[in-house]
């Protein structure tokens, strides 16, 4: 008879984390009693009972010896005593006891066997009889053996089936308790909760012996029986164990059996029934359903051999059925679901409505009709539908798949189907039946699973009544009242988190502390409930702020963690619980003890778990978690770069289709997006939009996740649009922000979070569209979200800050005093709740600044507008204490600093220049930090940066003071460079000192080394995360090179090491002659002229920053389009008399003019007896001061100067050959003097490569180059243009130029600055300057082969016409060129002037 079995779910109390993301942050993780499953084995049909009786002593039967032997051997490590145990939490025990009463007994021979009858069982009997005869011995002291076995048949057998119970009792024993009417009662097996057979009576009766009954026939074991015997028991164990190996084991000795058993014996149906069944459940256990074709067959068959009025018929048309039903959900056979059909129907015709067979054939035709009508489609093969089980099956089997779906990621329908088995399960179990307790057990576990990963209230409320029936059936006393007290307040919390109803949550507390009382000191889970009761106090602790239940819960995981004692499974768990609570006290009472420990227990639990171990994502998840809190409190970037790390080695172990998988995407997208905040790239943005998008996607709609995942998403969105300006992104992220906000709605507990969010959108959108009501609605939402974190709420003084930076804009539009006046209150209060590192005091300093602006604006207090000191003295305070903040971060300090500089200089107030002090040492910190040199380009252009330098002269020159002028113009415009040349700093003054100092010369050395080496280009193919390990590692780099530069200065004489230089040393770049600087300011511009010994001059130019702007385009017109020998270049006349007019400064003996994009050196009147300042002065040209400096500084000469002409005619990807360049390199080596003056050397075409030019330069000191020049928009990608390859200004920084005295740059556009960073001379003339070439010959613009040969001529014929190689007469050289061919009407203007020098020079 088919039975389904009965089986246990044990509601597993084993801390699990789980984690839950937190809005716009790194998730945080609570632990709670997860329900798990076990199966356990259940009862089966009785087949019937066998009895074995034995006297010591007696061997006569060698048969039956070897048969007892062979018995022995299969049995193998069937467990033959059955221990009574003691119960652990959560096991559900249940069932009444079942009694089995056999009514006559009878045996005459020793040796023998004998076997019962088999009897069916019908639903929810208590009681099995037999009344059949069996001999015994006589002799009181002869041992007899009972078993009792189960099987699904009730045809002859050719085994027991599965053995229930087993015992020996001597006849004497035996006739004492049939006399007393005792039964024999029988302890529960281990593993078994509900016993399948829990006592036996048996009638015996004293007859005479000539009252003899018909000896039994005896029926001798032979292999067959054992085979079958041992399949059974190894079937019997898979149901117990889930051990796969048992169940393949069984398989193979059914097909021995049937091997055993030809086509004619009685028992081969048995034998192909028996086969079918087991591989049928294999089938189901591991998901695969190629077998079907296999075991159909053996079913068929089984069927033809057993017709109509076979007792075992209906048993197998009901397996037969559900094997052809599951091959038509597979595949779609019609055949199939008709045959299965009329098997079935014919089963409730003939079989009985209490029976199981009748009910289980019911329910299969209910769950056919369901799907067939849902999600089967008919003839279909390339849709595969699941296949549904359309068999009742037993609870252990339940179990079992239940357990699968909760342990692993599993398909949806997956979930779906085990849930609709187990209502199926429940509607067949009636109120009252054992194992209900148990089936509503999982049912809701699952139904609470299924809400956690989809959402949908129905099935949480379900979850929660089910888990309410459970706790009912166990009133107080009940054994197991723990497990539905813990799985009801876990259900409780779980709707509290989704809908913030304040009794779900007391009322779950409430439950785990009774769930702790039951579990006191010394009790094997009361971890469990430490760590369940601790957690729902956190949480109430997060939404009220009542410290005391933070308090309590830290104890009570202290206590947890003082039970887990040296490694244990549970540790690491226990350690991350006490770190989150640890951190979350941090955040609200600011002590850094806290976070501290949080993150070394962190850190702990993490070592417990190596690669490869099952809890190493929670425990990597949690540690990132405390990092990117102890960043956004006290601002260490390495912090947030471990963050990050972390982050990313959590997401590479949860793949596709992962549980864990959304969670981590959205904690890798929010870290990710704090450092662009922080840093400001645009990639890290970017992929942050693109994880929140992915994570959305794994969190459909419904998901308990859901809102929050909007919330992010939305707010990245809303970030770029700040950014790029897309309207797009911000419709959007209103949309998506408004969506979330309807899902929490009033009374949820994170309902603060996108009432914030939805207001910060609402105001961004207000400020570029200017919709009155878009601004009335966010501070009205941002009133509702402050109402919602009280005092002591971790987030109240963000929500005071949003709401004042609202009402301030509001202010700005409205005028109303009243708006203003609250704003000043939530700032001030938002302050006082902020801890000494709090990076939010910058944002908040900031704030309040603009509000002390805004009523010095408005002239509100009564002085007139701008005129309020108070006021000022106040925003400017704010300003500097919002630059000052060391946890807010490089960028965002020096966004403050440049707002203070600016109002600060507009209102001239005091701290105007300290202010620009500070933003341009903020600059250089804020863009040292990265290792390429273009990146750091990027991290200046477009913002307010590029002319900090002219900002901040401008400011120092109307304040009156022309030194500090120059030092900011030499520190503003070489902040690059500068950064660049301190790495090669010479040490040789350090090395006299003593040992500590010859210790830090070569640490400086070593790291100035490794730091100025160029960074590894990465492919495509190389991970983000090796890429961020390389910039981490750089960024540590920079704070150890910082740290040796601070103890350098402590040295005496080195207080000032490699600080911005003061003027009195700039003033040494005057030694050769006079210098002009030219300042292109507002309000006005300014020449500053440096003599050597004399104080400097401020001159007033005749001109503003609107007309040299004008002057800049019409030169770059002017030679764009009047270019060639015949063109009378008049735009380009005009353009240089307005440069001399209005911009050269009339002082004599000025040898040195400072200025980017014009061609001051050919500045004049162009008209007859016109001057001009080529008539009076040689010009000369040095991107900075210091590099000026640098080149004077004397170099030994060898007698012999290298000197290489390189030339490059058809460069890589050119269309035409340059003709000229190998008469240039030839006219060249024609004037330059001979050995042993000059060592000349020559590369050109094929061997002109990149590569054998960087030789070239390294082992050549004098330098000449002929060949395209190309100015790239990336000034740094800027190069001359090689045979194979470009070789580029980022190439020559690379190179150690210091020996080397002259180059000349016959090439287009070498000395072009870039329009991005005006400020920042960076060009390849520049470059090479830099690099320590003393004096460089460039041009500003394009040149003409067919002209240039004349100027080279005629540079070099002054240059060493006399025999001598001096790289200070350059500029003259050059100035003599250009004058000899001034007469010559074939070389067009823009030609003769597109020259000009860089570097030092004497006066010939």
């Amino acid at each position: 008879m088919a039975s389904p079995r009965r089986a246990t779910f044990k509601s597993s109390n084993s801390p699990e984390s789980d984690s839950d993301s937190e809005f716009s942050s790194v998730s945080s993780h609570k632990t709670s009693s997860a329900p798990m499953e076990k199966s356990t084995p259940g009862t089966e049909p009785l087949k019937g009972i066998k009895y074995e009786h034995q006297s010591s002593g007696n061997n006569d039967d060698n048969t039956t010896k070897s048969l007892e032997c062979l018995r022995s051997q299969i049995k193998g490590n069937e467990e033959s005593n059955y221990p009574e145990r003691t119960q652990h939490l959560g096991e559900i025990h249940f069932g009444r006891v079942q009694q089995v009463v056999i009514t006559a007994i009878r045996a005459t021979y020793i040796t023998l066997e004998y076997q019962t009858s088999n009897k069916s069982v019908h639903v929810d009997q208590a009681i099995v009889e037999w009344h059949e005869r069996i001999l015994l011995p006589g002799e009181p002291s002869s041992k007899i053996r009972v078993s009792i076995f189960a099987s699904f048949e009730l045809g002859p057998m050719l085994c027991h089936g599965e053995l229930l119970r087993t015992f020996e009792i001597s006849v004497g024993e035996l006739l004492d308790c049939s006399e007393s009417s005792h039964p024999i009662i029988f302890q529960p097996k281990q593993e078994e909760v509900v016993s399948a057979c829990d006592s036996l009576s048996m009638i015996v009766e004293r007859q005479l012996s000539d009252q003899t009954d018909a000896a039994l026939t005896s029926r001798n074991m032979d292999a067959l029986a054992l085979r079958t015997d041992a399949g059974h028991r190894l079937l019997a164990r898979y149901h117990r164990t889930q051990n796969s190996r048992d169940l393949n084991q069984s398989i193979k000795h059914f097909e021995r059996a049937l091997n055993l058993c030809p086509m004619d014996h009685p028992c081969h149906p048995a034998a192909l029934f028996n086969l079918a069944t087991t591989k049928f459940i294999s089938c189901q256990a591991n998901g695969t359903y190629v077998d079907l074709d296999v075991l159909i067959p053996l079913f068929q068959e089984a069927l033809d051999l057993r017709p109509t009025g076979h007792p075992d018929q209906p048993i197998t048309q009901l397996h037969f059925a559900i094997s052809l039903l599951s091959r038509f959900a597979k595949r779609g056979f019609q055949t199939d679901a008709d045959m299965a059909e009329e098997l079935l129907c014919e089963i409730l015709n003939v079989c009985h409505a209490d029976s199981h067979i009748y009910r289980a054939a019911l329910i299969a035709i209910e769950t056919f009709a369901l799907h067939s009508a849902g999600s089967i489609v008919v003839n279909d093969l390339e849709q595969e539908q699941p296949a549904t089980s359309m068999l009742l099956l037993a609870p252990d089997q339940l179990a079992d798949r239940a357990k699968r779906c909760m342990q692993r990621d599993v398909e949806p329908h997956e979930l779906d189907e085990v849930i609709s088995s187990h209502y199926n399960a429940v509607g067949y179990y009636n109120t009252g039946h054992a194992c209900r307790w148990q089936l509503l057990c999982n049912l809701a576990a699952m139904l609470h699973a299924r809400f956690k990963r989809r959402g949908g209230d129905k099935d949480l409320d379900q979850a929660i009544a089910l888990y309410k029936e459970v706790l009912a059936m166990c009133p107080v006393g009940h054994t197991d009242r723990t497990v539905p007290l813990n799985n009801l307040a876990n259900g409780l919390s779980t709707r509290f988190e989704h809908r913030g109803n304040d009794k779900d949550l007391d009322q779950a507390i409430t439950l785990h502390r009774e769930a702790l009382a039951l579990h006191p000191v010394g009790h094997p889970y009361r971890f469990a409930s430490l760590n369940n009761l601790a957690n729902r106090l956190s949480i109430r602790f997060e939404h009220r702020g009542n410290v005391e239940d933070l308090d309590k819960a830290i104890a009570l995981h202290k206590e947890a963690l003082a039970l887990c004692a040296g490694v244990f499974t549970d540790r690491s768990m226990s350690l991350n619980n006490l770190a989150n609570k640890l951190s979350t006290r941090f955040e609200h009472q600011g002590n850094a003890e806290d976070l501290d420990q949080a993150i070394a227990l962190c850190r702990e639990a993490l070592a417990l778990c190596p690669v490869g171990h099952t809890y190493r994502f929670m425990s990597l998840n949690t540690l990132a978690t405390q990092l990117s809190t102890r960043f956004k409190h006290q601002g260490n970037d390495e912090d947030l770069d471990q963050a990050i790390a972390i982050n990313r080695e959590a997401l590479a172990l949860c793949p596709v289709a992962h549980t864990g998988r959304s969670l981590s995407l959205n904690n890798l997208a929010t870290v990710l997006s704090i450092r662009f905040k922080r840093r400001g790239s645009g990639e890290d943005l970017d992929q942050a939009i693109t994880l929140h998008r992915e994570s959305l996607a794994l969190r459909p709609v419904g998901h308990i996740d859901w809102s929050m995942s909007l919330n992010n998403l939305s707010n990245q969105l809303s970030t770029r649009f700040e950014q790029q300006g897309n309207d797009e992104d911000l419709d959007q992220a209103i949309t998506l922000h408004s969506e979330a906000l309807a899902l929490r709605p009033v009374g949820h507990a994170d309902r603060s979070m996108p009432l914030n969010d939805l207001a910060n959108q609402l105001s961004t959108r207000f400020e570029h569209q200017g919709n009155e009501e878009d601004l009335d609605q966010a501070i009205a939402l941002h009133r509702e979200a402050l109402a919602l974190r009280p005092v002591g709420h971790t987030d109240r003084s963000k929500s005071l800050n949003n709401l004042a930076s609202g009402l301030v804009t509001r202010f700005a539009y409205k005028r109303n005093r009243e708006d203003l006046d609250e704003s000043r209150e939530h700032l001030c209060c938002a302050l006082t709740l902020l801890t000494q590192h709090d990076p939010l005091q910058l944002l908040v300093h900031q704030s309040l600044a603009a509000v002390h602006l805004s009523f010095l604006q408005s002239g509100l207090d009564g002085t007139g507008m701008g005129k309020d000191m108070n006021n000022l003295n106040a925003a400017m305070y704010h300003f500097k204490a919002a630059a000052n903040v060391v946890s807010g971060g490089l960028l965002h300090r020096l966004q403050a600093s440049l707002s203070w500089a600016r109002y600060a200089d507009n209102y001239s107030h005091d701290t105007r220049l300290e202010a620009y002090a500070t933003s341009m040492r903020l600059l250089d910190a804020h863009t040292s930090v990265t290792a390429s040199v273009s990146s750091r380009r990027d991290a200046i252009k477009g913002s307010p940066c590029t002319v900090i330098g002219v900002l901040a002269a401008s400011c120092a020159l109307h304040s009156g003071d022309v030194h500090r002028a120059v030092e900011f113009l030499e520190q503003g415009r070489t902040v690059i460079w500068t950064q660049m040349i301190r790495l090669r700093t010479p040490l040789d003054r350090l090395q006299t000192c003593d040992d500590h100092a010859a210790t830090l010369m070569k640490r400086f050395r070593d790291l100035s080394s490794i730091l100025d080496k160029p960074p590894a280009n990465h492919s495509k193919e190389t991970s983000r995360a090796d890429v961020e390990a390389e910039e981490i590692r750089y960024r540590r780099l920079v704070g150890d090179w910082n740290g040796i530069v601070e103890e350098i200065r402590k040295i005496d004489g080195f207080s000032h090491f490699l600080l911005p230089p003061m003027f009195s040393d700039l003033q040494d770049a005057a030694h050769d002659g006079p210098i002009i600087m030219l300042i292109a300011g507002a309000p006005s511009c300014n020449a500053i002229i440096i003599p050597h010994k004399q104080p400097p001059i401020n001159i007033q130019l005749h001109t503003d920053l609107s007309k040299l702007t004008k002057l800049v385009f019409a030169f770059q017109n002017a030679v764009e389009k009047e270019a060639g020998p015949k063109g009378s270049q008049t735009a380009l006349i005009k353009a240089l008399r307005e440069l001399w007019a209005d911009v050269v400064p009339e002082y004599g003996g000025v040898r040195r003019v400072f200025f980017n994009f014009m061609p001051l050196h050919a500045a004049g009147e162009y008209r007859a007896d016109g001057k001009s300042l080529s008539q009076q002065y040689i010009s000369s040209y040095t991107p900075s001061l210091t590099a000026l400096i640098n080149a004077r500084r004397s170099h030994d000469r060898p007698p012999l100067a290298p000197f290489v002409a390189i030339g490059q005619n058809r460069p890589a990807g050119a269309l035409f050959t340059l003709d000229a360049v190998e008469p240039e390199l030839e006219l060249v080596r024609r004037l330059l003097p001979p050995p042993p003056t000059v060592s000349f050397s020559k590369l050109t075409s094929v061997d002109a490569t990149k590569s054998r030019a960087l030789c070239a330069l390294q082992d050549n000191t004098w330098l000449h180059f002929a060949c395209h020049g190309k100015q790239n928009h990336e000034p740094f990608e800027s190069a001359f243009l090689m045979r194979d390859q470009p070789l580029s200004l980022l190439d020559i920084t690379q190179m150690d130029l210091s020996q080397h005295q002259f180059a000349f740059l016959s090439a287009c556009e070498t000395a072009v600055g870039s329009q991005s960073t005006p400020d920042e001379v960076i060009h390849l003339a520049a470059g090479l300057q830099f690099a320590g070439v003393r004096s460089v010959i460039g041009t500003l613009w394009k040149v003409n082969d067919s002209t240039v040969q004349r100027l080279v001529e005629a540079f070099y014929q002054n240059f060493c016409g006399d025999g001598k190689m001096n790289p200070k007469r350059a500029a003259w050289a050059l100035h003599q060129a250009v004058h000899s061919l001034a007469c010559d009407k074939e070389i067009p203007l823009d030609q003769r002037i597109v020259f000009m020098h860089i570097g030092i020079c004497a006066y010939f």
